[in-house]
């Protein structure tokens, strides 16, 4: 590989030019007329605008990214996380043009991206996962007799969903009633694709996922869990490593599970295995993510491995040099997703300028951002800014040096959900580890 165009924005793009360039990678950045000013176009090699400020218009606009890798000479794209990065046609375009796409091959997209078939897949193969509906369910009244089999609580999910769009828990029938039209429009409108199935709600359950890597020669490890339980709307929050409900058995157990799922599925690349825990500390198989997660670095300094170079090296065709056996864990470790938005306002988004900003530091911190002063935050995208991870030796600790990085972190111009989420880290149930997905919403 000598010239990645990274077809994303925002941090992700910053952390991969950041990788590119200790490896002596050339890189392009693509960036919408919105994003012109963004830190990622002023520290790429290249940068070239790819259309208007909507995402349908610019970072979601195929033709426009395939010419910009064209017109630039690049040889692969890095598609990041979100937009087009689980998009199968995507990678197949990427594929018949002759540029290498980092990430799994379309046809895996495909395939672990309908949620409902994944399951029915990892089901043949004896891999635990959620009682629920063989597939997708097209009518009211299919989905009443599934849920009246199964037995409620259970949850409408749609099978190409992501991000918690298209999500909705039913306790009973009128419940199941109101929401089964409100969830197929919301799967459409989000993912055009407005099949829905049901599972099995796991009332109080932790959720954890395992991160693998597997190359294009068969070889597959995993590099730990991450837990993710904290979470509003079915977006996460704060994510930690390792999580207090696993030990070294059961991080085997659920490790050599997430492999299992990789080669049932013919998994090359990074990729994510997601699962959900009941307090019996039963795991059952959710999904599978197929691309980079927001949450890497957390992993990447537990296992003191660089992620993003390693999805890079797998791409190129690379045999992976590290084997199960090298895997060492150390650190506790925690990420907070800051987010420029006012929790005291529904959440509400807070675009805007950025008029003064103080990153905190020091050992144990680690900031990814594509945020500094002056910068102007459009409208139109996702409202994270910034993820703070903090290590020490014990949770106490690295619970510490959040709070102490919380109160050094200063943005100003816009609302951000610094102080919500030091309110969540000095919580006395977060600090027991006494708390499940509900977490947030009780």
């Amino acid at each position: 590989m000598n010239k990645l165009l990274i077809a994303n924005r925002g941090e992700i793009a910053v952390r991969i030019i950041r990788a590119c360039k200790e490896m002596n990678i050339k890189t392009v950045a693509v960036y919408s007329t919105a994003d012109k000013e963004s830190l990622h176009t002023k520290l790429a090699d290249e940068a070239i605008c790819i259309g208007e400020a909507p995402s349908q218009k610019s970072y979601l606009n195929i033709q426009n990214i395939i010419e910009a890798a064209n017109i630039t000479g690049s040889d692969s794209i890095h598609p990041g996380y979100g937009f087009l990065s689980e998009n199968s046609k995507f990678a197949q375009i990427c594929e018949e043009s002759n540029i290498k796409f980092i990430g799994p091959k379309a046809e895996v997209i495909d395939m672990l991206g309908n949620k409902s078939n994944a399951k029915e897949l990892m089901k043949k193969f004896g891999i635990p996962v959620i009682p629920g509906s063989n597939g997708s369910v097209d009518t009211i009244e299919s989905a009443k007799e599934i849920s009246k089999k199964i037995g409620y609580p259970i949850m409408l999910k749609a099978s190409s969903g992501g991000g918690g769009k298209g999500i909705r828990v039913c306790y009973n029938e009128s419940e199941l009633e109101k929401n089964y039209t409100l969830v197929k429009q919301e799967a459409k409108i989000s993912f055009n694709d407005d099949e829905i199935y049901i599972e099995k709600f796991i009332e109080n359950p932790r959720h954890i996922e395992v991160q693998i890597l597997a190359d294009e020669f068969g070889n597959i490890i995993h590099l730990g869990e991450r837990d993710c339980t904290i979470q509003r709307n079915h977006q996460k929050v704060i994510e930690e490593t390792p999580s207090q409900v696993i030990d070294d058995r059961l991080r085997n157990k659920i490790g050599d599970t997430a492999i299992k799922v990789a080669k049932v599925a013919g998994y090359t690349s990074l990729g994510t295995v997601e699962f959900l825990v009941d307090k019996n500390k039963n795991f059952y198989f959710m999904e599978m993510n197929t691309r980079v997660q927001v949450e890497h670095p957390i992993t990447e300094i537990r296992t003191n491995i660089d992620l993003v170079k390693e999805q890079i090296r797998v791409a190129a065709g690379e045999k992976l040099k590290i084997k199960q056996k090298d895997v060492k864990f150390q650190n506790w470790v925690i990420e907070c997703r800051v987010n420029a938005e006012n929790p005291y306002k529904n959440f509400r988004p807070c675009p805007g300028k950025i008029t003064g900003l103080n990153l905190p530091g020091g050992n144990g911190v680690r900031i990814d951002t594509g945020i500094y002063e002056g910068y102007t935050i459009p409208s139109y995208y996702d409202s994270m800014i910034a993820k703070l991870i903090v290590y020490g030796n014990t949770r106490n600790e690295a619970i510490a040096k959040v709070k102490r990085a919380l109160e050094e972190f200063v943005v100003e111009g816009v609302d951000t959900n610094i102080d919500f989420i030091f309110e969540i880290i000095k919580n006395p149930d977060f600090i027991r580890g006494n708390y499940d997905t509900s977490f947030l919403d009780k």
